[in-house]
């Protein structure tokens, strides 16, 4: 079932410093939701729950590694004891890497995995445990059903376009949908809704903090130039990701590509699997 509204829910959203993480945060609290604003850099998520608070709404403000299995137990812990079990969780945080899978190498993979699947998995273990103790502990009434909350995972187009110059990066949030996939089958049963969000090209800072492997210093720079301009020239601003977010939550959606590449390279990947390998094998530009 979904969260019909949100005046009075608790989310906690990841990687809200910037980006698509705080306008989400911001989406929430300007529809009435007590935000908790997690990211590694906390001075930005501070300044999100500052710009949440003056939407009218309450949060606060928590530095973690998502990646770290010990500061996200403790980051759970801390959430459910200062407040209580969370309505909505965004797992958002997330990294880019570019290079060819031969120039990426195992610290790359660690470091990716890390962000962007490991910190999902992390999130979505305690909390969705949190989640379903809360509607064991309470009576179910027939009249009146216990809502267990719902689960938003940040994937990406990527994650059914394959590409030679993103091999982590794109494993990576395959994994996340999947991921996703099997989450929403298992807590169904306790009425806890799980969405798989996969936006195309926005405009965030993910490529300006993009990993770039196996390049030279002026190849670096002119790849991170290209894409920026890239993204300036979509003009794809995260506040409409947020917007699709918010709407998936309410009406319980199970995957949401996002963007005209997002459904592009969905509807792609249904139909034409051998249009994806040709496009795959595009090389990183120089």
């Amino acid at each position: 079932m979904p969260l019909a509204h949100f005046d009075g829910a608790l989310a906690v959203v990841t990687g809200a410093g910037s980006g698509l993480g705080r306008a989400t945060a911001l989406a929430l609290a300007e529809r009435g939701a007590t935000v908790v604003a997690a990211d590694i850099d906390l001075p930005a998520a501070e300044h999100t729950v500052t710009l949440a608070k003056s939407l009218g709404a309450g949060g606060a403000a928590h530095r973690v590694d998502v990646s770290d299995a010990a500061a996200m137990e403790a980051f759970a812990a801390e959430v459910r004891s200062t407040y209580r079990v969370p309505d909505i969780l965004v797992n958002n945080a997330g990294i880019a890497a570019a290079g060819s899978f031969l120039d990426t190498g195992v610290e790359d993979w660690d470091r990716v995995l890390g962000v962007n699947l490991w910190g999902v998995v992390h999130g979505s273990r305690l909390f969705a445990r949190q989640m379903v103790d809360r509607v064991n502990a309470l009576p179910n009434r027939p009249d009146k059903p216990n809502l267990g909350g719902h689960i938003v995972n940040i994937a990406s187009a990527a994650a059914f376009a394959p590409w030679r110059g993103m091999p982590a990066y794109c494993t990576s949030k395959a994994a996340v949908l999947m991921l996703s996939e099997c989450l929403r089958a298992e807590l169904a049963g306790h009425r806890i809704g799980v969405t798989a969000v996969c936006p195309g090209p926005t405009g965030t800072n993910i490529v300006a903090n993009a990993a770039l492997l196996g390049l030279g210093t002026d190849a670096r720079e002119r790849l991170r130039r290209r894409g920026e301009k890239a993204l300036r020239m979509r003009d794809q601003a995260p506040e409409r990701v947020a917007e699709r977010i918010v709407q998936a939550v309410i009406k319980n959606k199970p995957m949401v590509p996002v963007t005209l590449e997002g459904h592009l390279l969905h509807t792609l990947s249904r139909i034409s699997p051998s249009s994806m390998r040709l496009l795959a094998k595009i090389p990183i530009p120089q």
